[in-house]
């Protein structure tokens, strides 16, 4: 009997380089947060192709070491709401027009990963459905198994919270072991503005608490507390070359933000 060959219409069946094995990672799933402002690259606004570029190449080899990624994506260097609601506009209509930027960073993103040979999935939290899949928890988590680069777009699809609330969010949704988190200029942590302020210390590590209380520019106080209610380490570190493949093979780049491991008091004797 004749059996026709399979056709795969996914990315998988082009004819593409394969990309270098990466490093041995010490995690076996994380969640990378990218702000919008990373893609911008020495532009003022907008998506810069060489940056984008960069960062998927980094991607591709950190994921081919056996990772499971997932990325959320910002929209600052194309619009934020808060900005546009200091202007007179509806905050909760400019916080729906910043998630939608996020979709073209993150159909950018995946448009550059694909053309380096990786499969990716877009899943967004507002329905595209022409260009996205609708966000499903069991069906990201389904995509991470197979080896797929899931990149989240739309936020958390609710105004008022931010791409930063969205990333702790779905790190914990998807079960991943850490938060990454990719800043454009700066090392990591200081307990001051270190563009403002040359006397700012860099903090290598703190607490999700610490964080809190201090009032650091780390990411918003609903993200922090989130990941500091489920004991999800933060990886604050700048988007460097390398420093993603660095950090996802266990070497410290950064500031490391976590919880110390609440053990039981023992019971007193006699």
């Amino acid at each position: 009997m004749h059996v026709e060959p399979k056709v795969r219409s996914d990315v998988e069946s082009k004819n593409v380089e394969h990309p270098p094995v990466g490093a041995a990672p010490a995690f076996g799933r994380v969640l990378l947060k990218l702000s919008g402002e990373a893609l911008m690259g020495d532009a003022e606004y907008g998506i810069d192709p060489d940056t984008v570029e960069a960062i998927a190449r980094e991607i591709v080899e950190v994921q081919s070491g056996g990772l499971e990624l997932a990325i959320v994506v910002g929209g600052g260097n194309i619009y934020r709401g808060i900005a546009a609601a200091a202007d007179g506009m509806d905050r909760a209509t400019g916080d729906y027009a910043g998630m939608l930027a996020t979709v073209l960073n993150a159909l950018a993103l995946q448009d550059a990963l694909e053309r380096l040979g990786a499969v990716t999935r877009v899943l967004s939290a507002l329905e595209v459905s022409e260009v996205a899949e609708p966000y499903i928890r069991r069906r990201a988590m389904r995509h991470l198994e197979k080896g797929r680069v899931v990149i989240f777009a739309a936020g958390t699809g609710n105004p008022f919270f931010t791409t930063d609330t969205a990333a702790a969010l779905r790190a914990l949704e998807i079960g991943a072991e850490a938060l990454l988190m990719g800043k454009n200029g700066t090392r990591g942590v200081y307990d001051g503005d270190p563009r403002t302020d040359p006397d700012a210390t860099f903090l290598p590590e703190l607490t999700h608490l610490e964080a809190i209380e201090r009032g650091l520019r780390v990411m918003d106080t609903t993200a922090l507390s989130l990941c500091m209610e489920n004991d999800l380490p933060i990886h604050v570190f700048e988007l460097a070359e390398r420093n993603i493949l660095r950090v996802a093979s266990g070497e410290q780049v950064g500031t490391i933000i976590s919880t110390p491991t609440r053990f039981p008091t023992p019971d007193k004797e006699g």
